[in-house]
């Protein structure tokens, strides 16, 4: 894939100026007792290890809450968080909850995440820990409840009345409601309001303003040692969510049944022969635009609450997107579309003048996708695994990096590097050989040190690979429906990384200029 040679003027300076380093890791694969990762103090010591290892970033998935398949990127809110992340045993120290209270948790696995199990437990455990709120005689470390609900009443009153909702129809998605209740302005306009839903509502209030709390609490943690938070923003939002329940108007949606007339995915690609058909409803990006992208311009907002630097999923979205009719088979039934283009970065640039934004430009890209992204200005990304087998001109390989760029070994989405490595075939193999003039027998470290001689200012390590882990240690599959989003680590794997390999991490940032600037 030849590297693009546009040469249009960018609509913003570069954000990213300087060299640095940082690790890819989901909150839930951190180590623990109770099924999940969470935000307490696994997590500070993590983000230690960055700082000790000379790291700058640590890279986040979405952290939403997430509806069938598990997945980050289908959340059933773009503004709120997942309460499977609160660290309970906090809880227990500010008087909310008896230490035995979290007993049944322990016998949930501690090697990867049972859902279903934590699905049975942990919530009844939060609905206790709201009753304890409520009997509570000390405020607790995460600021004024009713200021929280104020702050975030917009989106917050209808995200918990939309999960008091669900749950009350027993997990069905939102377009199987009755039909006065089937979209947030037709429920205020009925009668459903009980007493026994408004107190389910305000729980869903509780366990965001615990959510926030914790996450704050810990993104100053890492603020404090150097380490900046980059999140990500899933370009589409899932159907049966509180976004479309609440303003369907912005979806291209049936104005009658609210069924998607239309929905997201990819064609053909690295990772299926017949597409990816993601299921997500599509942007109405005529009726956003009319408001000048206010939504969008909300939803930034809130995340740049919550992170230093955003990453947006599926940049190429912005300049078209794979339309596929409703009743597809496949996704190969789809159509690009012209999505907003320039004008929707023109409006986040007068909202956020240059703000911290990665592009996420993989996939199928074309001139007018490298011309949007050099318009903006933004940093893109590139993969190391999808730069061998081919000619020289592949744009990931590390001689055609930019600088306003971030490079990973892989993502999220690939296998670990070691997985990859051994099942890419002699002809990959003998060229990443050649390459790096490697034998390939410690290939995680080799992919790590060339993300560090990078010319890309950024260069993000998934944690698996640090840990020289083969395909066991992959967190996603694309296409795959279950058995994803799973992976932990473990306390004596992070004890094993910071004993042996924190120093040359650090010697490496060091020899490639990639150690984190001194914070006042």
């Amino acid at each position: 894939m030849p590297a693009s040679k546009s040469k249009k003027a960018n609509l913003a300076e570069p954000w990213l100026t300087r060299r640095s380093a940082g690790i890819l890791l989901h909150p839930t694969s951190f180590p623990g007792d109770f099924g999940v990762g969470t935000l307490g103090a696994e997590a500070r010591a993590f983000v230690d290890f960055l700082s000790g290892a000379g790291l700058s970033y640590w890279q986040v998935c979405p952290l939403g809450p997430t509806g069938f398949g598990d997945s980050p990127y289908q959340c059933t809110s773009a503004f709120a968080g997942n309460p499977y992340l609160i660290d309970l045993l906090e809880l227990t120290k500010h008087g909310l909850l008896r230490p035995d209270t979290l007993g049944p948790l322990l016998f949930l696995p501690h090697d990867k995440v049972d859902y279903g199990g934590l699905y049975k437990l942990k919530w009844s455990i939060l609905a206790k820990a709201f009753e304890g709120f409520g009997k509570l005689k000390k405020p607790l470390p995460y600021g004024d409840f009713e200021k929280f609900k104020k702050t975030h009443r917009d989106w917050l009153d209808p995200f918990a009345w939309y999960q008091a909702l669900k749950a009350d129809f027993n997990g069905k998605p939102w377009n199987e409601w009755p039909e006065e209740v089937r979209s947030w302005e037709r429920f205020q306009k009925s009668d459903r309001r009980t007493d026994k839903l408004e107190t389910a509502a305000e729980a869903q209030r509780f366990y965001q303003y615990l959510f926030y709390g914790q996450w704050s609490r810990l993104r100053r943690y890492a603020s404090e040692r150097s380490v900046s938070i980059i999140g990500d923003i899933p370009i589409f939002v899932s159907y049966d969510s509180a976004d479309v329940w609440a303003e369907p108007s912005l979806f291209q949606l049936d104005k009658k049944t609210l069924a998607p007339v239309a929905m997201a995915g990819v064609p053909p690609d690295y990772f299926s022969e017949d597409g990816q058909f993601w299921g997500n409803p599509l942007f109405d990006w005529d009726v956003l635009a009319k408001s000048k992208y206010a939504w969008w311009i909300n939803r930034l907002r809130s995340n740049f609450e919550l992170y230093d630097v955003v990453r947006i999923d599926h940049f190429r979205g912005f300049e078209a997107y794979w339309s596929i009719p409703a009743g597809a088979e496949t996704a190969r039934e789809g159509a690009w579309v012209k999505g907003p283009g320039l004008q929707f970065f023109q409006a986040v640039e007068k909202a956020f003048p240059n703000a911290p934004i990665i592009a996420e430009d993989l996939g199928t890209l074309t001139p007018e996708v490298f011309d949007l992204l050099d318009a903006t200005g933004l940093p893109g990304m590139a993969v190391l695994q999808f730069a061998f087998g081919g000619a020289a001109d592949n744009l990931y390989l590390p001689h055609n990096h930019k600088p306003n760029s971030i490079v990973y070994p892989g993502t999220h989405d690939n296998d670990t590097t070691l997985g990859w490595y051994q099942k890419a075939g002699d002809k990959i193999q003998d060229h990443v050989r050649r390459y790096f003039r490697i034998s390939g027998s410690e290939i995680s470290w080799d992919f790590i040190r060339a993300a560090y001689r990078s010319v890309s200012r950024l260069a993000v390590v998934p944690m698996q690979d640090l840990l020289s882990l083969d395909s066991a240690g992959r967190f996603n599959t694309p296409g795959k429906q279950m058995g994803n989003w799973q992976w932990r680590y473990s306390a004596a794997q992070l004890n094993k990384l910071k004993k042996e390999s924190a120093a040359y991490l650090r010697e490496l940032g060091e020899l490639y200029n990639r150690l984190p600037e001194e914070r006042d």
